[in-house]
């Protein structure tokens, strides 16, 4: 059963106050954001893991130690990278969060009007 106007304003609502009020949980509850890999930072992952092969192979190929052990790094370096996930801006606040007096007005309002909705709705039916 699909929501109505009402409710999915309200759901809506709630999701803002929840990224205004703790925006590093919403963006962990988030589906898009946990499931998704940047497509930039794994292309960039296989470039720097092809290059630090190419270093291993070098120092191989030139019997220095020192050199392998570096393109081995660097090829952990671009494993890293290809499977971290993307940083998106947590900073979608806005200019609500300027103050916390101003917030816990804002949040008791909010509140109110939820509870003064809910009220209104249990009278109708």
């Amino acid at each position: 059963m699909p929501l109505s106007e009402h409710e999915q304003r309200l759901l809506d609502q709630l999701e803002q106050q929840l990224h205004a009020e703790d925006p590093k949980f919403a963006n962990a509850l988030s589906s898009e954001s946990s499931r998704s890999m940047s497509m930039r930072n794994v292309v960039m992952g296989v470039l720097v893991v092809i290059v630090g092969l190419l270093t291993v192979l070098g120092g191989v190929a030139s019997q220095l130690i020192v050199v392998g052990i570096l393109g081995f790094l660097i090829m952990g370096g671009g494993v890293y990278l290809a499977l971290s996930k993307p940083k998106f801006a947590a900073d979608q606040q806005g200019p609500n969060a300027t103050g916390g007096k101003s917030r816990a007005k804002q949040k008791s309002g909010f509140m109110n009007g939820l509870e003064e909705k809910w009220e209104e709705r249990r009278r109708e039916q």
